[in-house]
């Protein structure tokens, strides 16, 4: 009997971390583009029960933002870099009437900000230590995350003045366009190796709302 009783409890214990695993599962998110919206995996496009293939139908979207050369009439020397955070654009001053247009991500509500400073520094493949404040909203954050395809900042980081905020690139290309970081200007991989390739160390940077 007492046997038994062994195995039944040890049944239900399993069936209760089998419901605890798959309502973790059921409840992953991902960034949708198309709603500029969290969903959960479940109710995500291409709905399917193998949640690998819904995260691959959402990241193979892409961003829809290309980059282009345009025209941008300013008084801006050539290679100032402004960013107009509401239209989801960044601009690379080419001359008086021309600019480079990046698609990008921008702060979400409560972390958008305006200001004129100066590239400070420039990395590849740059490391990431999430400010205190950070770590405070987000306690399973690491310390340091070294620098690769799977770290936040993505392959290049232009470095903003003595801010904590960087132009950085990022391995989600289909959150740019909307209103995800915590300050920072995100592009994609793609774009920010373009852009850092044109600007130097002391770059003006101009933020607009």
């Amino acid at each position: 009997m007492t046997k038994i009783r062994l195995f039944a409890a040890a049944l239900v214990a399993v069936l209760m971390a089998t419901l605890v695993v798959g309502e973790s599962v059921a409840q992953e998110r991902i960034f949708d583009p198309a709603t500029n919206e969290w969903v959960y995996l479940d109710d995500a496009p291409a709905a399917t029960p193998n949640r690998r293939v819904a995260r691959r139908a959402l990241q193979a979207r892409g961003s829809s933002v290309k980059r282009e050369t345009v025209k941008y009439a300013s008084n801006y020397a050539p290679g100032t870099i402004v960013v107009e955070s509401s239209k989801f654009r960044l601009y690379y001053i080419v001359d008086s009437d021309t600019a480079i247009s990046y698609g990008i991500g921008v702060g979400r509500d409560g972390f958008r900000w305006s200001g004129s400073h100066r590239i400070s520094r420039k990395a590849e493949w740059p490391g990431w230590t999430p400010p205190p404040a950070m770590r405070k909203r987000q306690p399973e954050l690491p310390a340091y995350m070294p620098g690769g395809p799977g770290n936040p900042l993505g392959a290049r980081a232009l470095y903003i003045g003595s801010t904590l905020y960087r132009l950085h690139g990022t391995s989600e290309p289909w959150t740019i366009g909307h209103q995800v970081s915590s300050g920072c200007i995100r592009l994609t991989n793609e774009d920010i190796i373009d852009l850092y390739g044109r600007v130097k160390v002391g770059a003006r940077v101009i933020v607009r709302l």
